[in-house]
C-alpha cells in the first residue's frame, strides 16, 4: 500500500526513528500541541473567512450637536473647584 512516495517500511522505520528520538512519554504531548495549532489555525481561517463575507454592522452615531447646544451645554456645568 504505498503512501506517496514512501513504502510502508518506510513509514514504519521513520515512525520507529520518531518514537527513539522523542520517547513514548513525550508524543502525545506533541500530538496534542499540533491538534491544538491546527484547530486555531482553522479557526482563525474561519473568522477571516466570516468578517470577508458577512457585512459589517455599522454601529449608529450619535446625532451632532449644533453650536448653540453645546455652548448651552458648557453653561449647565458648574465650574470646577479649585484648590488653593
Amino acid at each position: 500500500m504505498p503512501f506517496g512516495n514512501f513504502s510502508f517500511w518506510e513509514i514504519i522505520l521513520l515512525m520507529v526513528a520518531v518514537l527513539l528520538l522523542f520517547g513514548a512519554k513525550r508524543l502525545p504531548e506533541i500530538g496534542a500541541s499540533m491538534g491544538k495549532g491546527i484547530r486555531e489555525f482553522k479557526k482563525s481561517l474561519t473568522d477571516v473567512n466570516r468578517s470577508l463575507t458577512e457585512p459589517e454592522a455599522r454601529e449608529s452615531l450619535p446625532p451632532a450637536r449644533t453650536e448653540s447646544e453645546a455652548r448651552r451645554e458648557e453653561e449647565r456645568r458648574p465650574e470646577p473647584k479649585r484648590l488653593i
